[in-house]
């Protein structure tokens, strides 16, 4: 194996492991909040319980997935030196300032986690709302990197093919940014939310229907319909920027090889590379003119014909990863659909849809990670849009095979310990004191325990 092909792997490796994490520690804090919120208004318990469940879930992901980025910091230097050397200047203010909010996160966090009894209810409950603004913000801020990367400004390049004059606020707010932060931090809380529901579907399926179960289920599906919503306009804003900026990755999304005005939007479908034809697909008129103009059905949209084979990227994996973010993007909001129309007319026993929320949670983040594929994927060969190849950044130093399986072995690892510490917070429903209390007066006298 090259050193180029073990390093892609070994960040593609590591990247869809910690996006998990990532994703899981920027949406459970939101919804952590918004349970100590509805406990702090209505004074129910149960959702106190969800609350500190929820906290120890958000300690949890945090520590796991400060060791997964933080193997990442290395990767990059290991594996990426030329890359480092051009760009560390560059973004390193977007870094920085990461580092900043992560350290209030962790600082605010164990405020939450150890101050339950210390702190007053609306003390420890800001003290929740900065956690949730800060994880969001470190991941909003790598973001600015990432979309740097996609589209570089805030230098010139000098004789030797480095960077000058260089202007690192101008890196920092580059025109992909927005739309990048709003598109992956809105996809974190579906991923999420619908990972949550997923979990409480799973123990209505097993019977239990009590209150927790209920206002858990209802409180991750109120973020997650809202979020599954917005998602579309997001995604559309990515597809403008995407078409300025990008037109060879917007040209392999869509599998269109010949450039056209009032070019159709595809759905399904198979990319034949060799013929530069898409099959088999479902062509909607003009409205890929009509979406990457934002109204115009006549606009020209360029194909992957007018760009030299080596700059494409690969048409299959984004294609259909594209499709598969989509299709799934729409799967999730006609779930939630769904559970609010049965919520409505009090259908929630119906198993059916139980399945279909426990799969849901799987849809979420797989959706998340298609996503990641045509972002990242899309903008082969390029390491730095337009100016410095991925085969040009690799390192030259040998061993980059021991390193991937090093690598692959850490993120097992910290996903057999995430996955069995989860499992040892399962309590299944946890029964308040009046709730005990009332089940054994319902069952004669004998205590009913927490599960």
């Amino acid at each position: 194996m090259s050193n180029l092909l073990a390093a892609r792997v070994q960040m593609e490796i590591s990247l869809a492991f910690h996006m998990i994490f990532a994703a899981i520690g920027i949406g459970m804090p939101l919804l952590m909040l918004m349970a100590e919120g509805i406990w702090l208004r209505t004074g129910k318990e149960v959702y106190l319980l969800m609350a500190k469940k929820w906290a120890k879930v958000t300690g949890l992901l945090f520590a796991i997935g400060a060791v997964s980025g933080t193997a990442l910091s290395f990767e990059l230097g290991l594996l990426w030196p030329k890359f480092m050397a051009f760009a560390g200047g560059i973004m390193g203010a977007a870094f920085a300032l990461e580092g900043y909010a992560f350290f209030i996160e962790a600082i605010f966090l164990g405020l939450y986690l150890y101050g339950w009894d210390r702190l007053s209810p609306k003390a420890h409950w800001l003290c929740g709302l900065v956690v949730a603004i800060s994880g969001a913000m470190s991941g909003i801020l790598v973001l600015s990197a990432n979309s740097w990367m996609q589209h570089p400004t805030g230098f010139d390049l000098g004789p030797d093919g480095m960077p000058t004059n260089v202007d690192p606020i101008a890196a920092l707010f580059n025109p992909g940014w927005f739309v990048f932060a709003m598109h992956s931090t809105i996809a974190t809380y579906i991923a999420t939310s619908f990972a949550v529901a997923a979990v409480y579907a799973s123990g209505m399926l097993r019977g239990r229907r009590d209150e927790y179960h209920m206002g858990a289920l209802k409180l991750a599906m109120t973020v997650g319909a809202i979020t599954a919503l917005i998602q579309p306009a997001a995604g559309h804003l990515n597809a403008g920027f995407t078409t300025k900026y990008q037109p060879t990755k917007l040209a392999a999304m869509e599998a269109h090889f010949e450039t056209e005005r009032g070019a159709g939007l595809s759905i399904g479908g198979w990319p034949d590379v060799e013929n530069r034809e898409l099959k088999y697909a479902i062509t909607l008129p003009k409205l890929l003119s009509i979406m990457a103009s934002n109204g115009d059905p006549n606009y020209e949209v360029k194909g992957l014909n007018d760009f030299p084979v080596e700059d494409w990227p690969n048409i299959y994996v984004v294609r259909n990863a594209f499709q598969l973010m989509v299709g799934l993007g729409f799967t999730l909001i006609g779930i939630s659909m769904w559970y609010w129309a049965s919520r409505r007319w009090k259908m929630l026993d119906n198993r059916l849809l139980l399945l279909a929320l426990v799969a849901s949670g799987f849809m979420g983040f797989t959706a998340l990670e298609a996503g990641w594929f045509v972002t990242e994927v899309g903008r082969q060969p390029w390491v730095i849009y337009g100016i410095m190849r991925t085969e040009d950044a690799v390192t030259p130093a040998p061993n980059v095979v021991e390193t991937l399986i090093g690598f692959t072995a850490l993120y097992i690892l910290l996903t057999v310990t995430l996955i069995g510490i989860l499992l040892r917070m399962r309590t299944g429903t946890p029964y308040t004191k009046g709730e005990v209390e009332k089940q054994s007066e319902d069952t004669g006298g004998t205590q009913v325990a927490p599960a």
